[in-house]
């Protein structure tokens, strides 16, 4: 009974091809990338060293043998597919613990006589261990079919190995942990600022895509030349974007003295945030027509022969069973937003942006990826968050 709950692949010798897949591709990448790079100082980019020179004998050992038990599990034989998941869904967090812990301690030992200038960075392997692991986690949770609760769980037992290593001095030697010890006041401050951007368009598109939503789903002759105009501005550059208002919102504030005295101006929040407002309204609006549009007409008629108005009819039946549509577009949105915000260090709007185009100018890859990476752990964490909420607005049957 609880086997045939696990969805399966084909019969045969290999039992899950997604996680034989994915462990190949982790023991290639020891076999032919570097684990890490070892280089004379920040702008050089450094010798590659394998993982079999990077790790000691118990690291490699423990490594294979984790790597050994997935392939095992990919196997139809000798466990069943609800043991082979439940498998592969332990090894992840034990893989990333591994992980971090064999970079940080190789930096430790590489740098122990080495000149004050040397650095230490992640190379091709470390991030191909992180994505397999992630991966084979997702679809060890999609085969076993884990619950929301059990998700957020086994998703705090990541962020906790994460934090107990950065919490320690464990990758301090990193070459990435210099340059955030370095910009740490400043990094706080582009964080705030990058916050500030996202949920700054995120309630102005909101409070203009959700009644354009519903315009559209009642009125047909707007529904294709509305759609038509945002999908227009969908397929314009983002830099283009950015660069259109550089002029106007310029004029604007210089002729509305009120104006620039609150910040409007051709560079900075004003067309950023504009930007990410007009590239966020296509999901909203699209997505709360087709939430409305799905409300079975049955359940409007009962709804009406109840004796309820139109209104109570929006509020009461039709916002609550579109609701988890309209909020997979927030999701869309917010991640989309996330990424984009980036791209308005251009213009001066500030944002982990500033990290990576001032990496790029320096040629410090290291800096590159102090805002790269948080800008990737931020749009992870909100697509996690709205996706839960979409499954608490969903119907419990529909869960």
């Amino acid at each position: 009974m609880h086997e045939t709950a696990v969805a399966t692949d084909r019969p045969g010798v290999i039992g899950n091809r997604v996680l034989l897949t994915l462990t190949l591709a982790a023991l290639a990448s020891l076999a032919l990338l570097p684990f890490a790079a070892m280089a004379p100082n920040r702008l050089v980019s450094g010798q590659s060293v394998m993982v079999w020179q990077a790790l000691v004998g118990w690291q490699l050992a423990a490594l294979l043998l984790l790597l050994a038990m997935l392939l095992v599990a990919a196997l139809s034989r000798p466990f069943g597919p609800r043991a082979a998941s439940s498998l592969a869904l332990c090894v992840p967090p034990v893989l990333l613990a591994l992980d971090l812990f064999a970079l940080g301690d190789y930096a430790h030992r590489a740098l122990a006589d080495a000149s004050p200038a040397a650095r230490v960075s992640q190379g091709a392997t470390f991030w191909v261990l992180l994505l397999v692991a992630a991966l084979i986690a997702i679809d060890a949770w999609q085969r076993l079919r884990l619950g929301a609760a059990a998700r957020a769980g086994y998703l705090g037992v990541g962020l906790a190995i994460i934090v107990a290593c950065f919490a320690s001095d464990l990758l301090s030697p990193l070459s990435i942990m210099r340059e955030f010890a370095n910009q740490h006041g400043n990094f706080i401050d582009q964080l705030i600022r990058h916050l500030q951007l996202v949920f700054g368009a995120l309630l102005p598109a909101l409070l203009i895509g959700l009644p354009l939503g519903l315009l559209v789903h009642r009125q047909t002759r707007a529904r294709n030349v509305l759609f038509s105009v945002l999908n227009v501005f969908q397929t314009l550059p983002s830099i283009a974007v950015f660069g259109l208002l550089i002029a106007p919102l310029a004029a604007l504030g210089n002729a509305v003295p009120w104006l620039g005295a609150l910040g409007v101006g051709g560079i900075g929040v004003a067309p950023a945030i504009i930007a990410l407002v007009i590239y966020s309204l296509l999901p909203i609006v699209r997505n709360t027509y087709t939430g409305l549009a799905g409300v079975p007409p049955a359940t409007r008629e009962a709804a009406r022969g109840m004796g309820m108005t139109a209104r109570q009819i929006l509020w009461r039946v039709e916002l609550p069973l579109a609701l988890p549509v309209i909020l997979s577009g927030l999701r869309i949105v917010t991640v989309q937003a996330i990424g984009l915000v980036v791209v308005a260090a251009l213009i001066g709007a500030g944002g982990f942006g500033a990290f990576i185009f001032q990496g790029l100018g320096q040629y410090a890859i290291d800096l590159v990826l102090l805002g790269a990476i948080p800008t990737i752990v931020l749009a992870v964490i909100a697509d996690f968050l709205l996706q839960l909420l979409v499954s608490l607005s969903q119907p419990p049957g529909a869960r």
